[in-house]
């Protein structure tokens, strides 16, 4: 995978292009989500800017990803944890997994590489999102339950994906 310079705009542009991408597809409401937030503005990137990106990231994914056997791309988490390294201070890291997590839950589903993302971005940066973003956990021992169609998250999708 390409590196870009620490902190710089074209490495936390990386982090929402994988949000974007972890479902497999770009779906409009993520996309109105992006825009909604000015988050492209606040990066200082333009549209132009953002599209080079998000093809950079595609090359590099045909390049250094495996192929599920649904067709579906699959980073290692190695790769994953050196693009989230590229990331360094703590304001910018808290301010991406918040947009992140904005993206992600946008379409009302949760895919496994979305899961995959999340997990790995927090562990790898060392954010507690439960605390970070003022998540009420369940107590400890207590089940949650979903309607049926609120997630698209199968056991084997928990592994796969592109963490």
């Amino acid at each position: 995978m390409r590196h870009y310079p620490s902190d710089s705009p074209k490495a936390a542009a990386r982090v929402i292009a994988l949000a974007l991408l972890a479902d497999g597809a770009i779906d409009p409401s993520e996309l109105a989500t992006l825009s909604n937030r000015r988050t492209l503005d606040r990066l200082g990137l333009s549209e132009g800017d953002f599209d080079a990106v998000i093809h950079a990231l595609c090359e590099d994914l045909m390049l250094f990803s495996h192929r599920a056997a649904a067709g579906h791309l699959e980073i290692g988490r190695e790769a994953l944890r050196d693009m989230l390294a590229e990331l360094h201070h703590p304001e910018l890291r808290k301010r991406l997994l918040d947009t992140v997590l904005a993206i992600v839950s946008a379409d009302g589903e949760l895919s496994g590489g979305e899961a995959a993302l999340i997990a790995c971005a927090a562990d790898c940066w060392g954010i507690d999102a439960f605390s970070a973003f003022g998540i009420d956990a369940l107590p400890q021992g207590t089940v949650a339950t979903m309607p049926a169609g609120n997630a698209s998250l199968s056991p084997r999708a928990a592994t796969a994906g592109i963490c």
